[in-house]
């Protein structure tokens, strides 16, 4: 029979809170009442627009065995266990600790200003075919959703993966110091949340309070390829006994590309993994995917699993849903494919995404077509960030472009005037453009930051090839 997660005696003390019923144990723990699975705690988190306190009876009805809570919630009285706390966040924070402290796993930390979820994803494939692991589901990353994954780590779980997100300095200090990881990935630096940071180099400094909770001889490992290694070497560096492991082509590097041949749907790869020959086919296309899957197989082997194993598994790896996946869709006539990266955007993010949809092979009288929405939070300079993408859609062969949002009209208007397919202020407005252009054979990206509501047009294109067939499930 599986041990239940936690105990209540466990939770109580853990949150030092009061409940006089002890007698019974939880299997998962939620903090929105719509994920609610028989069994699970849920916690009623005060947030800026919610009040978790008035969803503690729909999380009940949906099958919540307890709750921890700050203030009596009459609607359950008496018929759940209610765990009184001060503060519900504190709690969830406090609950993350002591999972943390009872684990006995080998923890690997990630963050970066692109490749964050993708790296996390891949390290969680590749580590689950060699021992019970744990990881963040979907992009918990921040001050609600590190604790809560924490939380959520079995007791004899063998690895766990969390993802490290922030959009401010002193964001990621307390996080990693929750977390306290054996090996801290740092994926890359870039223009990215640029509204809250002055510079580049003033976001490296914030992306190094990672390391700040790495513990005593743990593993950081690091960007050799961009402008900011010295930096966060020089911070990793600053915890005892740490061992600074670069990645990428810098002869420095010791987890190092030696050769790479990016195809359409894949990349052949030769590497050289801390002294580790390595040479194999990754089946997600794109240089970016290739960059961070050196630094997987530096923490595969950091924490001491078998990396020959793990190249053997990432044979299997799908790229995480609205971050790469491709998708074969009918239409009249045939089909086209379809790059879903709708779930978010940065200037490097999209000049990689670009080079995937220039390196597809087209077909007929198939076309390049870049669906895009505005990359958020990039603050004064946003404008001419988004104009200077132009380039890249030229030299990457793209036909058409459809843009949506006050900043992508920067980049629609630099545009030369083929290439210009159609502008609207939202996502909601181009749908109908998008979807009376595709044809068969075309080649079809999807990408813009989450507030851009690139998935209002993916779903609408779905739903085109449902009324017309089926999509035909090829995910690569």
């Amino acid at each position: 029979m599986t041990s239940p997660l936690w105990t209540a005696e466990n939770i109580i003390a853990a949150t030092a809170g009061e409940c006089a019923e002890t007698d019974w144990t939880v299997n998962g723990i939620v903090i929105d009442n719509r994920a609610v699975s028989p069994g699970d705690l849920f916690i009623a988190i005060v947030g800026p627009n919610n009040d978790g306190h008035n969803y503690v009876e729909a999380a009940m009805e949906a099958g919540a065995v307890a709750a921890i809570v700050s203030k009596p919630v009459q609607a359950v009285a008496d018929k759940i266990p209610l765990v009184m706390v001060e503060d519900t966040q504190v709690a969830m924070e406090a609950l993350g600790k002591a999972s943390r402290s009872r684990s006995n796993a080998k923890i690997i930390a990630v963050t970066g200003s692109v490749g964050k979820t993708g790296t996390k994803e891949a390290l969680a494939h590749v580590l689950s075919a060699q021992g019970k692991t744990h990881w963040s589901v979907g992009s918990f990353n921040n001050h609600w959703g590190v604790p809560l994954s924490l939380s959520r780590m079995p007791i004899d779980a063998e690895y766990a993966i969390f993802e490290l997100g922030m959009n401010h300095a002193g964001e990621l200090t307390p996080l990693s110091q929750m977390v306290k990881p054996h090996v801290a990935i740092v994926t890359t630096v870039a223009a990215a949340h640029m509204e809250f940071f002055e510079s580049v180099e003033d976001i490296a400094r914030a992306k190094a309070e990672i390391f700040n909770g790495l513990q005593s001889s743990g593993v950081a490992i690091i960007n050799a390829d961009i402008p900011y290694t010295d930096l966060l070497v020089a911070e990793a560096k600053k915890v005892s006994g740490a061992d600074v492991q670069l990645f990428g082509e810098n002869t420095s590097a010791q987890i190092h590309l030696d050769d790479v041949t990016v195809n359409p749907q894949s990349s052949e790869v030769s590497a050289t993994i801390d002294g580790h020959k390595a040479d194999f086919t990754l089946p997600v296309p794109g240089r970016h995917w290739v960059q961070n899957i050196l630094a997987v197989l530096g923490a595969v082997k950091a924490v001491g699993a078998d990396v020959d194993k793990a190249i053997e598994t990432l044979k299997t790896l799908n790229a995480p849903s609205g971050r790469g996946v491709q998708i074969e869709l009918e239409t009249v006539g045939g089909s086209y494919r379809l790059i879903d990266e709708s779930y978010n955007a940065s200037p490097i993010a999209m000049q990689a995404a670009f080079e995937v949809l220039g390196n597809l092979e087209i077909k007929g009288q198939g076309r390049r077509i870049a669906v895009l929405g505005d990359m958020r939070e990039l603050g004064e300079d946003a404008p001419e960030i988004h104009r200077s993408l132009a380039n890249d859609l030229l030299e990457n062969g793209v036909d058409m472009v459809y843009a949506c949002g006050p900043h992508m009209r920067e980049l629609y208007e630099a545009l030369p005037q083929k290439m210009k397919a159609a502008y609207a202020a939202s996502s909601d407005e181009l749908v109908e453009s998008v979807l009376g252009a595709v044809r068969c054979d075309d080649a079809v990206l999807i990408k813009g930051s989450l507030g851009s509501r690139m998935k209002v047009i993916l779903d609408a294109l779905l739903d085109q090839s449902k009324g017309l067939g089926m999509a035909s499930g090829s995910e690569e």
